[in-house]
């Protein structure tokens, strides 16, 4: 009798792994360039070696890791001129993909939109006022929805799974400015209202100016 493993219990798992490994490189806990042991990581997060190991594999395909020469992992760097990169290749993506979901989009993604930025304004506000993790946690979340929602009708799934991969990249840096009250939230307010009116009006021009101002303002507000 061959035994195989089961696939879709250790795609389950390293899905929860990555989510957690996701979630402590974005709010600090996995300090830039810090090494990833396998057992200390295990013992931290469960999970086998071969879990364990895959999951970094696939957090560096999403560059949030990268493997060294001796065949080691560590969490990527964070400097400036990485967070300049990220922001220039993302506002490229994400301006393409705003740009086809605008020929593309229909009613039902208007109101995805008009949803997601509801649901982001309420979050945005409670996390002006206190930064708890829980706090900064769900309004993470809900950046992170309203910015998919923006490009959902792009229709090209590539483009999509480039952005969120950008995306994630980009969310310690948000954070980061985040835990130093360094975002104008009134002026973001301003932003993402004009981004969603332009949206509806369907004038492509403002709307991809005012995404681009949008995601600088998220990522480095002193360009």
């Amino acid at each position: 009798m061959i035994l195989r493993r089961d696939t879709k219990e250790d795609d389950t798992v390293i899905a929860m792994l990555a989510a957690a490994l996701r979630r402590d490189i974005s709010f600090g806990a996995l300090l830039p360039d810090q090494k990833l042991k396998l057992q200390s990581l295990r013992a931290r997060y469960g999970g086998s070696n071969h879990s364990m190991r895959e999951t970094l594999r696939l957090l560096t395909a999403e560059g949030l890791v990268e493997a060294t020469s001796q065949r080691g992992f560590r969490v990527a760097s964070a400097t400036e001129d990485d967070v300049r990169d990220i922001l220039m290749v993302r506002t490229e993506i994400e301006k393409l993909a705003l740009g086809l979901a605008l020929e593309h989009g229909d009613v039902a993604w208007e109101g995805r939109v008009i949803a997601a930025h509801h649901a982001l304004r309420k979050a945005e506000t409670r996390v002006a006022e206190t930064t708890d993790d829980l706090t900064a946690m769900e309004w993470d979340e809900a950046c992170r929805a309203f910015s998919y929602a923006l490009i959902d009708a792009c229709g090209s799934p590539r483009l999509i799974d480039l952005q969120r991969k950008l995306y994630n990249q980009s969310r310690r840096f948000r954070l980061a400015l985040l835990r130093e009250r360094r975002l104008d939230f009134d002026g973001r307010c301003a932003r993402q209202q004009t981004l969603v009116d332009a949206v509806l009006a369907r004038d492509s021009n403002a709307a991809l100016a005012a995404l681009e101002d949008d995601i600088k303002s998220e990522l480095h507000p002193d360009i």
